[in-house]
């Protein structure tokens, strides 16, 4: 599938009714649980999420429209939601997501972009030369990417008490031929 903005939005716009759907009524077990030392719970990538919408895809979007790839974009902190979050619930989370997201859309839509714009470029501090296309592109992937790792994180919780099942399960272990 080619990038189309017309077809990413509703997935941009979606994911945050799709968390607060999925996790806003779950006990803690199973929102701060994690796969071991140094990997992140559902509650800690609520927090990414919200911390890409501060620091990441509109900023570098309106970065990229400005400069194109003569400044390159701020380095982003895939950790800050360790620092950002503390003290917090995660009710306080879904609804910052939420509002962040919906208020980064409307940004984004009132850029009236173009297909032409999508092939414009900007500079990835570590992957050099990028065009918008492929920055929003990786807005939706990245989306459901974190998505996909919920439901890992929280479906290997009960990886002791499945047993044979996990021939069945790709998702939280090696794939079913």
């Amino acid at each position: 599938m080619n990038f189309s903005l017309e077809d990413a939005i509703p997935v941009l716009r979606q994911t945050p009714a799709v968390l607060r759907a999925w996790l806003g009524a779950l006990p803690d077990a199973w929102t701060i649980a994690t796969e071991g030392p140094e990997t992140w719970s559902a509650f800690d990538i609520v927090g990414h999420l919200i911390h890409g919408e501060r620091t990441d895809w509109i900023p570098r979007v309106e970065l990229l429209l400005a400069h194109g790839e003569s400044r390159p974009f701020v380095p982003f902190d895939r950790f800050a939601q360790f620092r950002d979050s503390r003290g917090k619930s995660l009710a306080e989370l879904l609804d910052s997501f939420g509002e962040l997201r919906a208020q980064n859309l409307a940004r984004l839509e009132s850029l009236r972009l173009s297909p032409a714009d999508f092939d414009r470029r900007g500079h990835h501090p570590e992957l050099g030369p990028v065009t918008l296309g492929q920055l929003l592109a990786t807005w939706v992937a990245h989306d459901l990417n974190h998505l996909g790792q919920i439901a890992r994180v929280m479906g290997r919780q009960y990886t002791c008490a499945f047993g044979p099942w996990l021939a069945y399960l790709p998702l939280l272990g090696s794939p079913r031929p």
